[in-house]
């Protein structure tokens, strides 16, 4: 097979995967235009159809099926087959593709980077900032992370940090003005901080623990963000109550800047995770960062204790 009709079918791959040419061109650092012109050629040189186009949506073809089935799996194992030969290699090197929401990146990446280029230099992290969920395998990403609930089970995952708790905090001028709820269920009388998770519609219940069970409460309030620095900075400032981790908050509550409330509701969350699929754990860089990050943030090898952040 020449270089060009390798390109031509893996490129083929990438539209299907993402079911995009604009997420597939991206994936192949390409422009659309350039992966249109591609598949119009794999399509003339195979003379068959292997993509139906909308201008909303791209499907393979029964052909187009049948190709991408047998063709994704021949790519894996040759993807497998050169991370075997780079094993033997002395040096890592290669590019790991990461997606992570905002604070998991800015807990457990930013403060390992120096650490991490200094120790693997040849290594390229690829990393993709976002709250939305989204299929790490699908997007042919590396690794992705997650709170352990949201970690899918047929996934490979490696615990950063400890379990947290979220709390119920507001300044005291907030509870000065308005007092403090006894229970969950006073939530409903008080100016709370809404969050709303990128990508969906719905806003996020508070989550909360009694008697072995737990239990969500939807709250109303003045604000509501998809952004949970605001949701704090709004808490300082007095104008509700707002739910965050406690490694998040634990500074303001020292300095007396913010008060915690409904404590025994609230119970431990598993905490964070790096996740990824089997496939990729052979892959040299993969295992580097991952090997890293699980030396850096295990609760028993690592560093354990989350950084706090102003």
């Amino acid at each position: 097979m020449r270089g060009a009709e390798f390109a031509e079918l893996k490129a083929f791959v990438a539209v299907v995967d993402r079911q995009s040419f604009v997420r597939a061109a991206e994936s192949l650092r390409m422009a659309p235009s350039s992966l249109s012109q591609t598949i119009r050629s794999l399509e003339t040189r195979l003379g068959v159809p292997l993509l139906v186009r909308t201008t909303r949506s791209v499907a393979p073809t029964e052909a187009g099926v049948r190709l991408y089935t047998r063709f994704r799996a021949a790519m894996l194992e040759m993807d497998a087959a050169v991370s075997d030969a780079l094993e033997r290699r002395d040096e890592v090197a290669g590019t790991v593709r990461l997606h992570a929401p905002r604070l998991a990146v800015q807990t457990f990446i930013e403060p390992i980077l120096g650490e991490f280029n200094a120790c693997h230099p040849d290594v390229v992290l690829d990393i993709s900032v976002n709250e939305v969920s989204l299929d790490i395998v699908k997007e042919g990403l590396d690794v992705g992370m997650r709170l352990g609930e949201s970690v899918d089970r047929d996934m490979l995952a490696v615990r950063l940090g400890k379990p947290f708790r979220t709390l119920a905090v507001a300044s005291p001028e907030y509870v000065r003005r308005h007092g403090a709820p006894k229970s969950p269920a006073d939530l409903r009388n008080h100016r709370c901080i809404n969050w709303r998770q990128p990508g969906t519609e719905g806003l996020y219940k508070w989550e909360f623990f009694k008697g072995g069970q737990w239990f969500s409460v939807a709250v109303e309030g003045p604000l509501i963000t998809s952004h949970k620095d605001l949701a704090l900075a709004a808490a300082l400032q007095g104008v509700g109550i707002a739910f965050w981790a406690d490694y998040r908050v634990q500074p303001f509550l020292e300095q007396g800047s913010l008060v915690a409330l409904l404590e025994r509701w609230c119970a431990l969350h598993p905490g964070w995770f790096l996740y990824y699929p089997r496939q990729r754990c052979s892959a040299p860089a993969v295992k580097a960062f991952v090997t890293f990050l699980r030396k850096a943030w295990s609760p028993t090898d690592g560093r354990g204790k989350l950084p706090r952040t102003p």
